[in-house]
C-alpha cells in the first residue's frame, strides 16, 4: 500500500477525531471522574493510533499510544483527573494535532520527548497500583455475532474494519473481534472479519451501523445461540479475545443479511448519500457558474436588442436552468458553523486559565450554515473577539464578586439568520468598555476634539477599530498591540460584511458581524452615476424611490429626506465619486438599512436588479474607500460594488 495516496483521507478523519478529543477533554475537566468523556477519549485516541499505524506514521502512533495508556489509567481509576492530568492531556492533544499535520505534509515531526516522558512517568506510577485479577469474557447464548465483508480494494482496510467495530460498539458492549485488534488493524485478514457483541441486539440497527463505516459489501448478523465459549483476557485487553480462542459460531441460527444488491423490504438500510469532495472542485464549479451568469447577462442584453420571440423563449428556459444550477452549487458549499465553532471552547478555556478567570462559554446556532470559504475566513476574526472578551471584557472572580456578580463570567458566541445575512455575535457580561479611558486616549492622540465629553457606541467603535489603537499599556500574549478590533473590522469588511458594537458599563459588550451568506454571487441593485455603473448589494437595500429635486430638507446643515415619519440623511453618490451635482432634476434614491441605521443614496438612474459575480478588488493607493469589490456586467463592462458600511 502506498500511504501517500491516503494521506489526505487520514488527515480529514484524524481532524474529526481531534475535534472530538478536545470536546471530551473539556467535558472531563468540568466533570472529573465521569465515564462517558473518558470512554470517548479512549476510542478517539485508539482509532487515531490504529490509522497511524496502518499508514506507517510512527510519531503519531507513539503519541496516541502513550495518551491511550494514560487514559487507560484514568478509566481504571488508578489516575485521578486533576488539573495536572487535564493539562497533560490537553498538551498531548495539541502535540498530536501538530504531529499529524507535519507528518501528512511530509515535514519533520515536532519534538515530543518532554510530553511523552511525562505521560510515561504518570502511567508507570499508576501501574504500581495492584492490578485486578484476570477477567473471563463469556461469549454465551446472550451474545451477538456480526460478520462484515469489505469491498475489494478498500483503502485503509484495517482502519476501516476497526472503525466499523467501534460503531457497532455504540449499540452493544464490544466483546472482541476476529481476527483480534492487532491483526485487524495490521490488515492481517482477507476481506471478512467478525465482531462479537454482548447481549441480544436488533439486526437492523447493527446492519445500519456497519454500513455507515463505508466500503461494506455485505453484513451478516447472527443472533444469540445456545452454546458458549469462554475467552480469557487480562484487564488491559478485557474487550478483546485471545487470538487462539475461537469466536462463537452457531449452527441453525436465524440470520439477517444485507448486501449491495439486496436491500431489505423494510427499507431500513439506505445507500450511502454522502461523499467527500475536494474543496478545489467546488471552487472550480463556483468559478464556472460565475462565468456562466456573466454570459447569461450578455445573452439577455443581446436578446433585448434583437426582440426575437423564439430567442427570448429559449433564453428564458436556459436562464431558469442556470439559476437552478447556481442555487444547487451555492447550496453544496454551505456547511454548518459548528465545523469552525467547535474549536473555540478550547481556545476560551486556555485564555481564561492564563488570565486566572472563570468563564462559562456558550455556543448557540451551531446549525446555521455559511459558505465554506466564508466560514474559513471568519475563524480568525472570531478568535480576536473571543480573546478580547476574555482579556478586556470579563473580570476576575474577585472583581465580579465585588461588583455583585457571579464569580464565573458568561461568554456567548451565537450564529443566527437575518434575511439574506448571517449574524455572528460575541457577547459577554463583563465590565463593558471603559469609555472615559478610550476618550482620554483619543484626546491625547488628537483623534477627537478636546471639548468632546462623551462617546456614543458608533464613535466608540470607530476609535477602537483604528489601527494601533489600544488602551492596554502592557503587551501580553492576548492583547496590547492594538490589532484586535482593527483586524476584525478589516477582515469582515473584506468579506462584504459589517461590524457593529454595543457596550454598557458594568453589564458587558456585544460585537456583531453581519455577513453575506456567500461570497461568490450576490443579488444587487445597479445604479448609474455619470458614465459609470455601480452595484449595491440587496442585503442592505430597504427600498428604492424617485425623488423630485424640491422635496429635500436640511437639518443642522445636512441634507435629509422625510420618509413616512422617518428622517433619513442623504448621500450624493456623485459627490462621493467626485462628480459635480446636477440641479433641478429627478433623482433616484436607494434607501439603505443596516441594524438601526438608515440612509438614502442619491443616484442618476436605477438600472434594475441583477445577480453579480463578486471579484476581488484591490483599491489603488490613496483611492476612495467606498468599494468592497467589483463585477463584470452583461455587456462586458466592469462595475464597482459599493461598501455600504462606508456610506452609513
Amino acid at each position: 500500500m502506498d500511504p501517500s495516496r491516503y494521506a489526505e483521507l487520514f488527515l480529514t478523519e484524524s481532524q474529526e477525531h481531534l475535534s472530538a478529543i478536545n470536546t471530551s477533554l473539556l467535558e472531563l475537566e468540568r466533570t472529573p471522574g465521569a465515564e462517558a468523556p473518558v470512554a470517548a477519549l479512549f476510542r478517539a485516541m485508539h482509532t487515531i493510533k490504529g490509522m497511524a499505524a496502518t499508514m506507517g506514521y510512527q510519531a503519531v502512533t507513539e503519541i496516541a499510544h502513550e495518551a491511550e495508556s494514560l487514559l487507560d489509567g484514568v478509566r481504571r481509576g488508578a489516575i485521578r483527573t486533576d488539573a495536572t492530568v487535564a493539562d497533560l492531556l490537553f498538551s498531548s492533544a495539541d502535540l498530536l494535532e501538530r504531529t499529524i499535520e507535519a507528518t501528512t505534509e511530509g515535514h519533520a515531526a515536532p519534538d515530543a520527548h518532554e510530553i511523552l516522558e511525562r505521560m510515561r512517568a504518570m502511567t508507570l506510577a499508576a501501574r504500581a497500583t495492584p492490578p485486578r485479577s484476570m477477567a473471563s469474557v463469556r461469549v454465551a447464548n446472550s451474545d451477538t455475532r456480526v460478520s462484515v465483508t469489505l469491498e475489494a480494494d478498500t483503502p485503509l482496510k484495517g482502519v476501516r474494519a476497526w472503525m466499523i467495530a467501534q460503531k457497532l460498539a455504540t449499540l452493544a458492549r464490544l466483546i472482541g473481534t476476529e481476527p483480534p485488534e492487532g491483526a485487524l488493524q495490521a490488515e492481517q485478514f482477507d476481506r471478512t472479519f467478525v465482531v462479537l457483541l454482548e447481549g441480544s441486539a436488533a439486526a437492523e440497527p447493527l446492519l445500519a451501523a456497519a454500513r455507515q463505516g463505508g466500503y461494506v459489501e455485505a453484513v451478516e448478523v447472527t443472533p444469540p445461540t445456545a452454546s458458549a465459549t469462554t475467552v480469557a483476557a487480562d484487564e488491559g485487553d478485557a474487550m478483546l479475545p485471545r487470538a487462539s480462542q475461537p469466536v462463537l459460531r452457531a449452527s441453525g441460527a436465524v440470520t439477517a443479511e444485507f448486501s449491495v444488491a439486496d436491500v431489505t423490504a423494510a427499507g431500513a438500510i439506505k445507500a450511502q448519500r454522502h461523499i467527500r469532495i475536494d474543496l478545489r472542485r467546488l471552487d472550480t464549479l463556483t468559478n464556472l457558474i460565475g462565468e456562466l451568469v456573466i454570459a447569461r447577462g450578455r445573452l439577455q442584453a443581446i436578446a433585448a436588442d434583437r426582440k426575437d420571440a423564439v430567442l427570448d423563449d429559449a433564453l428564458s428556459h436556459a436562464s431558469r436552468l442556470v439559476s437552478e444550477l447556481q442555487d444547487e452549487i451555492m447550496t453544496s458549499r454551505l456547511v454548518p458553523v459548528w465545523q469552525v465553532f467547535d474549536r473555540f471552547p478550547r481556545l476560551v478555556r486556555d485564555a481564561a486559565r492564563s488570565l486566572g478567570k472563570d468563564v462559562d462559554f456558550v455556543i448557540e446556532g451551531k446549525e446555521i450554515e455559511l459558505d465554506r470559504s466564508m466560514l474559513d475566513e471568519i475563524g480568525e476574526p472570531m478568535v480576536h473577539l473571543l480573546r478580547n472578551a476574555d482579556d478586556h471584557g470579563l473580570e476576575t472572580p474577585a472583581e465580579r464578586r465585588a461588583a455583585g456578580k457571579a464569580p464565573s463570567g458568561r461568554l456567548r458566541l451565537a450564529a443566527l439568520r437575518d434575511r439574506s445575512s448571517v449574524l455572528i455575535r460575541v457577547s459577554d457580561d463583563g465590565r463593558g468598555i471603559d469609555r472615559a479611558r478610550v476618550l482620554a486616549k483619543a484626546k491625547r492622540t488628537g483623534l477627537v476634539e478636546a471639548d468632546v465629553e462623551a462617546l456614543g457606541d458608533d464613535e466608540l467603535f470607530r476609535l477602537i477599530a483604528r489601527p494601533g489603537f489600544s488602551t492596554t499599556e502592557t503587551v501580553t500574549d492576548l492583547s496590547g498591540r492594538g490589532v484586535g478590533i482593527d483586524a476584525v473590522a478589516t477582515r469582515v469588511r473584506q468579506l462584504g460584511g459589517t461590524l457593529e458594537l454595543r457596550s454598557e458599563d458594568g453589564r458587558g459588550t456585544t460585537v456583531t458581524a453581519r455577513l453575506p451568506a456567500t461570497l461568490a454571487i450576490v443579488r444587487a441593485v445597479l445604479a448609474r452615476v455619470g458614465g459609470e455603473t455601480y452595484a449595491v448589494p440587496m442585503t442592505h437595500v430597504s427600498e428604492t424611490l424617485e425623488l423630485p429635486g424640491d422635496v429635500r430638507e436640511t437639518v443642522k446643515g445636512r441634507e435629509v429626506l422625510s420618509l413616512r415619519d422617518d428622517v433619513l440623511p442623504l448621500v450624493h453618490l456623485r459627490e462621493l465619486v467626485r462628480l459635480p451635482r446636477q440641479r433641478d432634476r429627478i433623482n433616484h434614491v436607494i434607501v439603505l438599512e443596516m441594524a438601526d441605521r438608515r440612509a438614502g443614496v442619491l443616484v442618476d438612474r436605477l438600472l434594475g436588479q441583477q445577480d453579480i459575480v463578486v471579484k476581488p478588488f484591490d483599491a489603488v493607493k490613496d483611492g476612495l474607500a467606498l468599494f468592497s469589490g467589483a463585477t463584470i456586467l452583461g455587456d462586458g463592462a466592469p462595475a464597482l460594488i459599493l461598501d455600504v458600511n462606508s456610506l452609513l
